[in-house]
Protein backbone atom coordinates (compact mmCIF):
# COMPACT_ATOMS: atom_id res chain seq x y z
CA UNK A 1 0.00 0.00 0.00
CA UNK A 2 1.25 3.48 -0.90
CA UNK A 3 0.48 6.09 1.78
CA UNK A 4 1.05 9.83 1.50
CA UNK A 5 0.22 12.80 3.66
CA UNK A 6 -0.39 16.45 2.95
CA UNK A 7 -0.59 19.56 5.12
CA UNK A 8 -2.34 22.82 4.36
CA UNK A 9 -2.49 26.15 6.18
CA UNK A 10 -4.39 29.34 5.46
CA UNK A 11 -5.21 32.57 7.26
CA UNK A 12 -7.56 35.40 6.33
CA UNK A 13 -8.28 38.77 7.87
CA UNK A 14 -11.73 39.40 9.36
CA UNK A 15 -13.54 42.37 7.77
CA UNK A 16 -16.92 44.08 7.69
CA UNK A 17 -19.53 43.36 5.00
CA UNK A 18 -18.47 39.77 4.27
CA UNK A 19 -20.14 36.50 5.17
CA UNK A 20 -18.20 34.15 7.44
CA UNK A 21 -17.89 30.71 5.82
CA UNK A 22 -15.78 27.93 7.34
CA UNK A 23 -15.72 24.42 5.93
CA UNK A 24 -18.51 25.45 3.58
CA UNK A 25 -20.80 26.34 6.49
CA UNK A 26 -22.20 29.87 6.89
CA UNK A 27 -21.57 31.05 10.45
CA UNK A 28 -23.57 33.92 11.93
CA UNK A 29 -21.08 36.63 12.90
CA UNK A 30 -20.69 40.37 12.42
CA UNK A 31 -17.46 39.93 10.42
CA UNK A 32 -16.39 37.70 7.54
CA UNK A 33 -13.15 36.64 5.93
CA UNK A 34 -11.52 38.86 3.33
CA UNK A 35 -10.46 37.25 0.08
CA UNK A 36 -11.01 36.87 -3.65
CA UNK A 37 -13.28 33.81 -3.41
CA UNK A 38 -15.52 33.17 -0.40
CA UNK A 39 -12.25 33.21 1.62
CA UNK A 40 -13.07 29.95 3.42
CA UNK A 41 -9.68 29.40 5.06
CA UNK A 42 -10.58 25.86 6.14
CA UNK A 43 -11.42 24.70 2.62
CA UNK A 44 -8.34 26.53 1.29
CA UNK A 45 -6.12 24.66 3.77
CA UNK A 46 -7.87 21.39 2.88
CA UNK A 47 -7.28 22.04 -0.80
CA UNK A 48 -3.56 22.66 -0.20
CA UNK A 49 -3.30 19.50 1.92
CA UNK A 50 -4.95 17.41 -0.81
CA UNK A 51 -2.79 18.91 -3.53
CA UNK A 52 0.38 18.48 -1.49
CA UNK A 53 -0.36 14.82 -0.79
CA UNK A 54 -0.09 14.03 -4.51
CA UNK A 55 2.77 16.41 -5.29
CA UNK A 56 0.71 19.14 -6.95
CA UNK A 57 1.36 22.88 -6.73
CA UNK A 58 -0.58 24.93 -4.17
CA UNK A 59 -4.07 26.40 -4.37
CA UNK A 60 -2.78 29.71 -5.73
CA UNK A 61 -1.27 27.95 -8.75
CA UNK A 62 -4.49 26.12 -9.53
CA UNK A 63 -6.93 28.93 -8.62
CA UNK A 64 -5.14 32.30 -8.85
CA UNK A 65 -6.63 35.18 -6.87
CA UNK A 66 -6.28 37.46 -9.88
CA UNK A 67 -8.52 35.23 -12.04
CA UNK A 68 -11.98 36.82 -12.35
CA UNK A 69 -13.50 33.31 -12.65
CA UNK A 70 -12.59 32.71 -8.98
CA UNK A 71 -14.12 35.94 -7.67
CA UNK A 72 -16.69 35.25 -4.96
CA UNK A 73 -16.96 31.52 -5.75
CA UNK A 74 -17.49 28.82 -3.15
CA UNK A 75 -14.20 27.23 -2.15
CA UNK A 76 -15.96 23.87 -2.36
CA UNK A 77 -15.24 24.13 -6.09
CA UNK A 78 -11.50 24.21 -5.35
CA UNK A 79 -11.70 21.17 -3.07
CA UNK A 80 -13.69 19.20 -5.65
CA UNK A 81 -11.02 19.92 -8.27
CA UNK A 82 -8.24 18.95 -5.83
CA UNK A 83 -10.11 15.69 -5.12
CA UNK A 84 -10.25 15.00 -8.85
CA UNK A 85 -6.45 15.37 -8.99
CA UNK A 86 -6.02 13.06 -5.98
CA UNK A 87 -8.27 10.43 -7.55
CA UNK A 88 -6.65 10.93 -10.96
CA UNK A 89 -3.30 10.09 -9.38
CA UNK A 90 -4.83 6.84 -8.15
CA UNK A 91 -5.26 7.81 -4.49
CA UNK A 92 -8.21 7.88 -2.11
CA UNK A 93 -8.57 10.12 0.91
CA UNK A 94 -8.26 8.08 4.08
CA UNK A 95 -8.73 10.70 6.78
CA UNK A 96 -8.70 14.45 7.42
CA UNK A 97 -7.68 16.30 10.59
CA UNK A 98 -8.54 20.01 10.85
CA UNK A 99 -7.79 22.73 13.37
CA UNK A 100 -9.51 26.12 13.22
CA UNK A 101 -7.85 29.02 15.05
CA UNK A 102 -10.26 31.80 16.04
CA UNK A 103 -10.66 33.95 19.12
CA UNK A 104 -14.16 34.93 18.00
CA UNK A 105 -16.65 33.67 17.14
CA UNK A 106 -16.50 30.63 19.37
CA UNK A 107 -16.73 27.63 17.04
CA UNK A 108 -17.61 24.82 19.44
CA UNK A 109 -21.27 24.80 18.39
CA UNK A 110 -20.32 24.82 14.70
CA UNK A 111 -17.77 22.00 14.59
CA UNK A 112 -20.36 19.25 14.05
CA UNK A 113 -21.93 21.06 11.08
CA UNK A 114 -18.50 21.66 9.54
CA UNK A 115 -17.59 17.99 10.03
CA UNK A 116 -20.85 16.91 8.36
CA UNK A 117 -20.23 19.18 5.40
CA UNK A 118 -16.64 18.00 4.97
CA UNK A 119 -17.88 14.39 5.05
CA UNK A 120 -20.36 15.25 2.29
CA UNK A 121 -17.80 17.05 0.11
CA UNK A 122 -15.16 14.33 0.51
CA UNK A 123 -17.64 11.41 0.46
CA UNK A 124 -16.10 10.06 3.66
CA UNK A 125 -17.64 8.70 6.84
CA UNK A 126 -17.72 11.28 9.65
CA UNK A 127 -15.39 9.18 11.78
CA UNK A 128 -12.59 9.84 9.27
CA UNK A 129 -12.81 13.60 9.79
CA UNK A 130 -11.81 15.58 12.85
CA UNK A 131 -12.57 19.27 13.36
CA UNK A 132 -11.07 21.03 16.34
CA UNK A 133 -11.20 24.69 17.37
CA UNK A 134 -8.56 26.65 19.25
CA UNK A 135 -8.32 30.27 20.34
CA UNK A 136 -5.29 32.49 19.94
CA UNK A 137 -5.12 33.02 23.72
CA UNK A 138 -5.42 36.76 22.96
CA UNK A 139 -2.03 36.68 21.18
CA UNK A 140 -1.27 37.92 17.66
CA UNK A 141 -3.83 38.69 14.94
CA UNK A 142 -5.92 35.62 15.76
CA UNK A 143 -5.94 36.37 19.47
CA UNK A 144 -6.90 39.99 18.82
CA UNK A 145 -9.85 38.82 16.72
CA UNK A 146 -8.39 40.20 13.49
CA UNK A 147 -8.06 36.89 11.61
CA UNK A 148 -9.05 33.24 11.45
CA UNK A 149 -6.66 30.47 10.38
CA UNK A 150 -6.90 26.77 9.59
CA UNK A 151 -4.43 23.91 9.61
CA UNK A 152 -5.36 20.65 7.85
CA UNK A 153 -3.62 17.31 7.56
CA UNK A 154 -4.78 14.61 5.14
CA UNK A 155 -3.77 11.02 4.55
CA UNK A 156 -4.24 9.48 1.12
CA UNK A 157 -3.71 5.86 0.15
CA UNK A 158 -3.32 3.80 -2.99
CA UNK A 159 -3.53 -0.01 -3.10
Amino acid sequence: MDVRSGVGYDIHRLVQNRALVLGGVAIPYSLGLDGHSDADCLLHALCDALLGAVGEDDIGSHFPDDDPANAGVSSERFVIRALELVRGAGYAVSNVDCILFAEKPRLGETKAAIRENLARILALPRDRIAVKAKTGERLGPIGRGEAIAALVSVLVTRE
